[in-house]
């Protein structure tokens, strides 16, 4: 197999963030559908840095959605495998990339439990990977949105558009990434440069326009017509709008035939300053999974879907980043019109 010196480059500089130290093990979680390009990348920039990587292939889950599924950070390739759970948890280290990810697998817990650090990559064409390696400076912005979100009681995003959306974020659980974890039993994805809050139950309602140019990055699509979003007590009530964007929207969200699906997962933004609007368009969509897009700096990043913290569950999931929006948290503005403040 064949790769660009500087896609090796950027796998051992994230590497080197994770602090890999020679001699140490680091399991390599892999499917069989996972990019065969990156899987070699990560196993020869590990090679380099003198560690001891430990692949572990499971096979990809067969589909059991009633529908298409291409993101929903829960992935169910583990199963819960003892074997595959033992060669994980005996490394300091895993090197997550499985397709979905292990954000939200239920698996994700009891590796952290056992102070194994997760780095996901997001399974991404090297190219993105290489233009958005991090960098020290990006880990105090997002710790610092982290600290103002778990602070607030309130946040209210507002657009030109006609967004008008209330969130309650008392008892909400915070998250933020910068793009590498270095300490035992926490978890990051690469690209990162996003900060996002799970809700508690009953805390979400308004109304959320998705304007032509913002993005639905389960289809991997920006939109071209405007589609409304009606939200009560946490879901989606109404679908409003013309063309197929509002269209495939409902019919995508009546085919899981379960209201989580219709349900908020997590409100937030983006934080990457080199993260760019347009990357979606410059390659196919096999070769991109969208996380780009859910960090550029001063999106709006709203999804629907599973929200563990609210005791809803479901592998229906739509990531939606949101721009030209106003974010307020306790009456101050932290995004203005899609810039970060």
């Amino acid at each position: 197999m064949e790769w660009e010196p500087g896609w090796q480059a950027a796998f051992e500089e994230v590497l080197r963030l994770c602090r890999v130290q020679p001699g140490d093990c680091v399991a390599v979680l892999a499917e069989t559908r996972s990019r065969p390009v990156n899987l070699a990348l990560a196993e020869a920039a590990l090679h380099r840095l003198g560690a001891r990587p430990v692949r572990v292939t499971v096979p990809s889950p067969r589909p059991t959605a009633p529908v298409a599924v291409r993101s929903t950070g829960a992935s169910r390739a583990l199963a819960g495998h003892p074997g595959a759970l033992a060669a994980i948890t005996a490394c300091p280290l895993l090197l997550d990339l499985s397709v979905e990810g292990l954000l939200h697998a239920p698996e994700l817990p009891g590796i952290l439990k056992a102070g194994t650090r997760v780095m996901m990559v997001s399974d991404e064409h090297p190219e993105t990977l290489e233009r958005l390696v991090p960098r020290p400076e990006d880990e105090a912005p997002v710790k610092a949105a982290v600290k103002r979100l778990r602070a607030a009681k309130r946040m209210r995003v507002t657009s030109e558009a006609g967004t008008d959306l209330d969130v309650v974020m008392e008892g909400a659980a915070t998250a933020g990434v910068w793009g590498w974890t270095d300490r035992p039993g926490t978890v990051a994805h690469w690209p990162g440069g996003v900060v996002v809050s799970f809700p508690r139950a009953h805390a979400v309602n308004g109304r959320l326009v998705l304007d032509a140019g913002d993005v639905n990055l389960t289809f991997k699509r920006y939109l071209e017509r405007p589609v409304v979003l009606t939200i009560e007590d946490d879901h989606v009530t109404r679908i409003e709008g013309s063309g197929a964007d509002a269209e495939m929207t409902r019919r995508y969200l009546q085919a899981w035939g379960d209201r989580a699906a219709y349900a908020v997962s997590h409100v937030g933004w983006g934080l990457n300053p080199r993260a760019r609007y347009e990357a979606l368009a410059m390659l196919d969509k096999a070769e991109t999974n969208g996380t780009e897009l859910r960090a550029v700096a001063g999106n709006f990043l709203f999804s629907t879907g599973a929200n563990e913290f609210a005791g809803r569950h479901t592998e229906g999931h739509f990531d939606l980043p949101v721009f030209n929006t106003t974010i307020a948290l306790d009456g101050e503005v932290v995004v203005d019109r899609g810039r970060v403040l």
